[in-house]
């Protein structure tokens, strides 16, 4: 069992950034697979990015890819995901989800546990 916390979310302006957090509580954090999903009102949930059980692999959806950067720390059991140069259309609820997997997988489907979100509000 794996509890995820989130938080880090808030109000910036176009052009500003935000690091969110994910604070996993529970046993074998280094066994999942984390990844950082969105979801704007009326859209489906959006898979954001992606790192794999020891943060040497990363994965990112082209919208964010070079304004984002995820990593994480097993040894604080907590999951990041710093994103820069924001626009009005990454405004979301940011969820962090884990799945006991080995590679990295942008289906939220599989994931089996997440968070209560945080929300991005950007405006321009």
């Amino acid at each position: 069992q794996l509890q995820l916390v989130e938080s880090g979310g808030a109000l910036v302006q176009a052009g500003g950034s935000l690091r969110l957090s994910c604070a996993a509580s529970g046993r074998f954090f280094s066994m999942y697979v984390m990844a950082w999903f969105r979801q704007a009102p009326g859209k489906e949930r959006e898979f954001v990015a992606g790192i794999n059980r020891n943060g040497g692999r990363t994965s990112y959806v082209d919208s964010v890819r070079g304004r984002v950067t995820i990593s994480r720390d097993n040894a604080e059991n907590t999951v990041l995901l710093q994103m820069n140069s924001l626009k009005p259309e990454d405004t979301a609820v940011y969820y962090c989800a884990a799945v006991n997997k080995f590679t990295i997988i942008d289906v939220p489907n599989v994931y089996d546990y997440w968070g209560q979100g945080t929300q991005v509000t950007v405006s321009s």
